[in-house]
């Protein structure tokens, strides 16, 4: 086996450190160019480390304090700079595999660069399917891209469907009755509802099974991330929304299900580590080893599930309610969401408001066709604009 060449956009965020952990322990892997934001002082280190031959720095204002450092730093990489660069590590034609690891709507450009030029797209942005949906993935099919996806609870469906050279495809589905995603139901499963109104930031990123940024934390306990996740499944396996569902699962030992038509129910179980999706991700249709702790299910002893409760979620109700509408009413949520989130964690706004804050701007943006990028982010911009008029506004 050929070394393969990586790109990873995001490598200073959880999924980022995670994949580095993976190519640390394999030599199948190098690594063509990392990107980070605004932790230069990390980005560094990880220069320093693995030697990429791009590092991208995407806020332009650290550019000329981080360069000084990169010159003196114990490695032969060269400095990109801005968010056209992205795109650019996206696309480069030594590059087999990207990793989209960027949060939020910032990673769709490049997600769609990397698309675009065919290559395997290891997508952990669910961000980038929510906003574009059709359009990704028809431009992916055009392109010839393998997208696979990252999120451990379509890896675990991913996984559960019968294994094509190609990724995923339609014939994969011609038995399947409906695909089950799992949800841990985040800190605050059984939190009493009264006591919404006085959720802290820091008590919304405690998850008490994963380990991730603020912003993701913060979708896991309002349930929208389950939310974006229904939408992100909708696109990628090109199922309608009846054929989807979502079951509470507080252990998060069962990542997904497959209800196959013939009765039977096919279920992808590991311990929650996210290093197993990404390197089922980059290995596939093959497997490689991981530092991960085998499952022990004597040593879990029971498993638990229930039915989500939409009203103590509203978010989760407002993706769904967002799938079904299909158009850019996805691209609407997911920015209304990103600025209520952002205002929560500045403590601008209470965790019971996220989902008012949603719920009224898709009510007030007309939804149109996602036809084209430029319409996609021409919704979110205003969307976003209109997040901002009503938390100042209103809250």
């Amino acid at each position: 086996m050929s070394v393969k060449q990586v790109t990873l956009l995001g490598s200073t965020g959880s999924i980022g450190e995670s994949t580095l952990d993976v190519i640390r322990n394999s030599s199948d892997y190098s690594l063509h160019a990392i990107s980070a934001y605004s932790n230069a002082e990390l980005l560094l280190k990880q220069c320093e480390e693995f030697n990429p031959t791009v590092a991208v720095l995407a806020n332009e204002s650290l550019a000329d304090a981080f360069a000084e450092q990169l010159a003196q730093a114990k490695c032969d990489t060269k400095l990109e700079v801005g968010s056209q660069a992205l795109d650019e590590i996206a696309s480069a034609d030594q590059v087999d595999i990207v990793m989209a690891a960027i949060v939020g709507a910032a990673g769709l450009a490049s997600s769609l660069a990397a698309v675009n030029s065919g290559k395997r797209l290891l997508l952990a942005n669910k961000e980038a399917l929510v906003m574009s949906g059709d359009l990704f993935m028809e431009s992916a099919a055009s392109s010839g891209a393998q997208v696979i996806p990252i999120d451990s609870e379509h890896n675990a469906i991913f996984q559960c469907l019968p294994t094509s050279n190609n990724g995923i495809n339609g014939k994969q589905f011609e038995h399947v009755k409906k695909i089950v995603l799992t949800a841990s139901g985040g800190p605050f499963l059984d939190l009493p509802l009264n006591d919404f109104t006085s959720v802290t930031p820091a008590q919304a990123c405690k998850h008490p099974k994963w380990e991730m940024g603020r912003k993701i934390s913060v979708d896991s306990a309002t349930m929208m991330n389950k939310g974006l996740e229904f939408i992100e499944a909708h696109h990628l396996f090109r199922l309608p929304p009846e054929q989807i569902e979502v079951l509470i699962h507080p252990q998060s030992i069962v990542h997904s299900f497959v209800h196959y038509r013939d009765g039977s129910v096919l279920a992808q179980m590991a311990n929650p580590d996210m290093r197993i999706p990404i390197a089922y991700g980059m290995a596939y249709p093959q497997r490689m080893d991981t530092t991960t702790k085998p499952l022990d299910l004597a040593e879990v002893g029971e498993l638990h599930f229930r039915k989500p409760d939409l009203e103590r979620f509203p978010c989760l109700r407002l993706g769904m309610e967002a799938a079904n509408q299909g158009g850019t009413a996805s691209a609407i949520l997911n920015a209304a969401n990103e600025i209520a989130v952002a205002a929560f964690l500045e403590e601008k706004l209470r965790f019971s408001e996220i989902s008012l804050i949603i719920e009224e701007v898709m009510s007030k943006i007309p939804c149109e066709a996602a036809a084209s990028l430029a319409i996609i982010q021409d919704t979110d911009k205003r969307a976003r604009n209109l997040s901002k008029e009503l938390i100042l506004k209103e809250f």
